[in-house]
Order: C-alpha cells, then sequence, then structure tokens
C-alpha cells in the first residue's frame, strides 16, 4: 500500500475470483527497467488522482484544490480500471533483468494489486468513516493549517476552498452511502457511531470563529504580506463558513437522527453480512501470513503468558508484589510515575531524543536528515485517539515528522513507559523507517512511499527489543514498560481475533485487556474501539517483528563471526516497506551472497 494505505496480497488464498491475464505464457518482450519505472509511475500518478488528500500528504500541491471521493459508483469503476489494467501490465511484463531490489518490488506490486481487487469484493463503500480512519478527520486537520495543507500563498488559500466545496459533496455522498449500508446491514458498531458524534461534537461545540478551522484566517498575516492577508482571510472564511461548518452539521445530525438507531449492536466483523470472510481478508492484506485466525488467537494467549512471567522478575527486582494485579496497581497508582501538566508529559519525550539519537549511530549504517517533533494530540479527537502515532512529511516539504503524543489523560502516559513508546513512534521505529524510506534512490515515486503494515509496524517493535541491546531500558521500570507495551501486541493478537472471529463483545474485550495489563481504563477502551474500527491491523505488529527477529536469528546461525547488526539493519531497510515473504526472501539472498565471501 501507499504509505499506510496500500496493501500486500495474500487474500486471493480466501477468495475463488482471483484475476488472471489471458495467458499464463508472458509474452516474448524485451526486459526493460524503463518499461517498470513507466508501469509505476503511471500507477502512482493515477493513485494520486483518485486520493488527493493522500497526495497533499505527499508533497504533491496539484491535487491540493481536491477533496476526492472513494465511494462513488464512477471513482470505484476508475479505481477498478486502474488496478486491472496495472496487473495485466505487470502480469504480461518480463523481468528477468531487473535488479535483485527491482524484482522485490515487482512482486509486491503484483501482489498489492491482486489484494485491492479482492477488497473491491467488499461493500467498503458503506462505512465511509469510522473514528480513528477518517477522511473527515483529515480535512479538519487541513483546514487546521497545523498538517500538509499549505496556507502560504493567496493561491493555496484559493485550493482550499476548492477543496472545501468538494468536501461538502463528499458529506452528502457518504450519508447516501451510509443510508444504503443501513438498508444492505453494513454500519458501524453503535459504539463507533456515538464517537464519531463525540468528535464532530468536539469541533461544533466551538464558536465556529474560534475554531481549529479558522487558524489559516488568524494566521494570514504570517505567511502573506499587503492586500492578499485580506483576501486570504475573507477566502478561508467562507470556505469554513459555506461548505465545511454546514457539513459537519449535516453529518452530525444525520448520525445523529437516522444512522445512530440503525447501528449493530454486535461489536466484530462476525456480525456482517460474510463478516467472517471480510476480517480474514484483511488480516491476510496486513500481515500477509498463513496461519489461520485459531493459531494467531493461540499465540497471543501463550504470548501473554510469557511476557506475565517476565514481569513478575522485574517486580522481583524492584522489591514490588510479583502478584499481577498487584504489581499493576502499584506502578500505576504511585503518582511519581506521572508528570502533572501535558506540557511537562511533551517536554520529556523531547529529553528522550537527546538521549535515544548519540546511540543510534552504533546500530544504523545511515540515519536519516530529516528531524521529527514531538506535538500534542488535538483537543478534538484526543479522547478517542491511541496514546501515540506517528505522522510523516516529504523530505522535500521542509516539514519534519510528527511524533503525536495523547495527553487526554496523563494517568494514561506512565513515565516509564516513554522509552519504549519514543523507540516505536520516532527513532529508530517508525520515523527512522518511514523518513529513511522516503530518502531512498528509487525508481519511481510509488515505491517511495510503497508500504506493508506488518513491515512496518513489525520494525516499530523491533525497534522496541533494540531498545534493550541499547542499554536504554537497563533500569528496571524502563524495562517494565518495553514489556508492558510487548504485552499489549500480544493482547492484540487475542483480542482482535476475538471481537472479529470467535465473537466477542466489546465488553468481553475491554474486560481481557483490564484483567491482563496495567494498562489505564482509558488506553483499554480506545484500544478495543479502534480494534473494532480497523480490524486486523492490531496482528500485523507482533506477526512482523517475529518475522524481522526470525530473519535475524537465521542470519547470526548462517554468517557467525561474519554477521554485522549495521548491515542486516540496512538490508532490511533499503528497499523499503515490503511484505514478510518478498522480505524473508531478500534477505535470505543476501545471508548466500556473503556465505559466498567466505
Amino acid at each position: 500500500m501507499l504509505l499506510r494505505s496500500l496493501l500486500a496480497c495474500s487474500a486471493l488464498l480466501i477468495i475463488g475470483c482471483q484475476p488472471s491475464s489471458e495467458s499464463s505464457e508472458k509474452p516474448s518482450l524485451e526486459c526493460s527497467q524503463d518499461a517498470f519505472k513507466t508501469l509505476l509511475d503511471h500507477h502512482f500518478e493515477q493513485y494520486l488522482s483518485l486520493h488527493p488528500l493522500f497526495a497533499t500528504a505527499a508533497g504533491h500541491d496539484a491535487y491540493d484544490d481536491k477533496f476526492g471521493d472513494g465511494i462513488s459508483d464512477s471513482w470505484l469503476k476508475q479505481r477498478n480500471e486502474l488496478n486491472t489494467e496495472s496487473l495485466s501490465r505487470a502480469q504480461n511484463m518480463d523481468s528477468s533483468c531487473l535488479s535483485a531490489s527491482e524484482q522485490a518490488a515487482y512482486q509486491d506490486f503484483i501482489r498489492s494489486r491482486q489484494l485491492d481487487l479482492v477488497s473491491e469484493t467488499f461493500p467498503e463503500r458503506f462505512l465511509p468513516i469510522n473514528q480513528f480512519y477518517s477522511p473527515v478527520n483529515t480535512l479538519i486537520q487541513y483546514a487546521s493549517g497545523e498538517s500538509a495543507q499549505r496556507f502560504d500563498t493567496l493561491w493555496a488559500y484559493q485550493n482550499f476552498q476548492g477543496r472545501s466545496s468538494e468536501f461538502s459533496q463528499w458529506v452528502d455522498l457518504a450519508i447516501e452511502r451510509m443510508k444504503e449500508g443501513i438498508e444492505s446491514e453494513v454500519v458501524l458498531p453503535r459504539v463507533l457511531s456515538q464517537r464519531i458524534v463525540d468528535q464532530l461534537d468536539g469541533v461544533l461545540n466551538t464558536p465556529m470563529e474560534q475554531s481549529i478551522l479558522m487558524n489559516p484566517k488568524h494566521n494570514a498575516s504570517k505567511t502573506l504580506q499587503g492586500a492578499d492577508i485580506a483576501k486570504a482571510a475573507q477566502i478561508h472564511q467562507r470556505s469554513i463558513e459555506v461548505w465545511v461548518w454546514p457539513a459537519l452539521e449535516r453529518l452530525n445530525q444525520f448520525l445523529k437522527s437516522e444512522y445512530m438507531q440503525n447501528s449493530r449492536a454486535s461489536d466484530g466483523y462476525w456480525g456482517l453480512p460474510n463478516g467472517r470472510l471480510w476480517y480474514k481478508h484483511y488480516v491476510n492484506s496486513y500481515v500477509d501470513d498463513q496461519r489461520s485466525l485459531e493459531q494467531i488467537h493461540q499465540l497471543g494467549i501463550s504470548e501473554v503468558a510469557r511476557i506475565h512471567e517476565e514481569m513478575k522478575k522485574v517486580g522481583k527486582a524492584l522489591q514490588l508484589s510479583t502478584d499481577l494485579p498487584i504489581l499493576f496497581r502499584q506502578l500505576t497508582t504511585d503518582p511519581t510515575y506521572y508528570y502533572e501538566t501535558p506540557e511537562a508529559l511533551v517536554a520529556g519525550y523531547e529529553d528522550l531524543k537527546s538521549t535515544i539519537d548519540p546511540v543510534l549511530p552504533q546500530y544504523f549504517a545511515s540515519i536519516p536528515e530529516q528531524p521529527y517533533e514531538v506535538r500534542r494530540v488535538e483537543p478534538y479527537r484526543e479522547a478517542n485517539e491511541a496514546g501515540a502515532s506517528y505522522q510523516s512529511a516529504p523530505p522535500s516539504s521542509g516539514r519534519p515528522g510528527i511524533f503525536y503524543i495523547n495527553a487526554y489523560n496523563l494517568r494514561a502516559q506512565p513515565k516509564w513507559g516513554m522509552v519504549t513508546l519514543s523507540l516505536h513512534e520516532a527513532a529508530p521505529g517508525h520515523h527512522f523507517q518511514i523518513a529513511q524510506q522516503l530518502s531512498l534512490p528509487m525508481i519511481s515515486e510509488y515505491l517511495r512511499y510503497s508500504s506493508n503494515t506488518a513491515f512496518d509496524e513489525g520494525w516499530a517493535l523491533y525497534a522496541e527489543y533494540l531498545g534493550i541491546e541499547m542499554g536504554l531500558l537497563d533500569e528496571p521500570l524502563d524495562y517494565f514498560g518495553k514489556l508492558s507495551d510487548e504485552l499489549l501486541r500480544a493482547m492484540r493478537l487475542v483480542v482482535d481475533t476475538g471481537l472479529h472471529d470467535k465473537g466477542w463483545t466489546r465488553e468481553q474485550a475491554i474486560q481481557y485487556m483490564q484483567d491482563n495489563s496495567p494498562l489505564a481504563p482509558s488506553d483499554v477502551v480506545a484500544e478495543v474501539e479502534r480494534y473494532m474500527a480497523i480490524p486486523g491491523q492490531a496482528v500485523s505488529y507482533k506477526l512482523g517483528e517475529q518475522t524481522i527477529l526470525e530473519l535475524r536469528r537465521y542470519a547470526e546461525t548462517e554468517l557467525g563471526d561474519q554477521f554485522v547488526l549495521s548491515e542486516f539493519h540496512q538490508q532490511v531497510l533499503k528497499n523499503g516497506s515490503m511484505s514478510m515473504p518478498v522480505l524473508t526472501t531478500s534477505v535470505k539472498n543476501w545471508v548466500d551472497s556473503q556465505v559466498g565471501l567466505k
């Protein structure tokens, strides 16, 4: 997928509708890197035109005046035509002369197109928004001037006016699709519908003139001069007053008056038509793993038990209880383990940068030049957000990456968890990996933004593991924080499959996580509702990390004294994000080439 939106494919195992070319024989064509580049470039450009919000995030301002669609019949037809054409061209291309890295990209391109075509068989158009991934929230962030949308010229303000007009039309279309979803019984769980209402209320209950949506109007004088300041302010006032605000009100009213009462009582995808099959498709999409859902569930249970035993050892080392419920209370109720203000929390993470950054060159051959900054999650969405997240920015934009920290509940942000969280979201986790990928020399920009969730999240969890070797988790409390986060990823295997395959309720999932972890109640609720909204994604962390660790052990065994950790990391990261099967092939080919040098 394209940086958290394009997916790698193994879902064809579950649906007997695999697209195929007319002939299994590839035509006798001359192999050309230029032909592959042309294919990737064409697909990427068409993808940008279909996903203008993503285009803005990727630094392509030619689409800044578009909102996009994603759910109309004409848009769905265009997407199908693009994926069908791209798959056919790739399958009928001679790839024999491509380099090893290009071969990997070629294989993943085909898998991604196959997966996209499988995705089209499910009625995703009836679920255009949720509280976690939502083009509505993206528009709000863009409108605030604190994200990817530019507001540095008069033309930029006019661009956003065009985007605002299209957003207003999209809201009406989304409402119609959700009405169709009601008729087809493809609707959100009631509690998730309420969460969207809560988010919209958080915006609309603030007077319009004081809303974050008006920030670009108030800040026009910072980037513009003379008469352009007043013109820009007027344009933005109109954008919000005429299109954005009324559209948000229409959506909120529809949710409250009609959608809420027709939302489903079931919490997992098992409650949707073909829901278990749909869920299996998501799991295969995110992870590309051949294990059954039951095997994934049982792996989670065994990992939870293993981590619990490690936590008991930490309790003993700290001269605290080895009874886990008591230990959890001891480490979550002592006020000395928490900051008293959001500002102090953010500053604490900024201080960690100065501790972690000097250690990185010992473990990596190259360090991304792009910096990152720590920023508090905006108040309007913090109640329903995860404890932390990362937002990338193209290096060419001049913007840093953003490590978002959620200060909604300071008791959900213990000091002993900060090192691990920073390792995961910033460096050498998401920021490090994504910033490096965005700066890699690629034959096509498509590859720069390609993304596989198991790779991205598996790497970030592996980055937490590296914290042990880096000496950053030597203190028992910091090590407990690492175990706590690892425990969360193990519980995700249990809860995600429980919710969507085994018929668990939201309350069952919440109770399981509360009984087995030191997570704050607010975090547990946000986590469970996140799994309800984006099924399958939660299992990618642990399974992706397992693959990377297994490949490292394989390389260590095969290379012996010749194994160099920084070279292994370079090999894993040098081709950008890729599916686990392709990463496995890439690393093993590298190991074979090194063995041959003995």
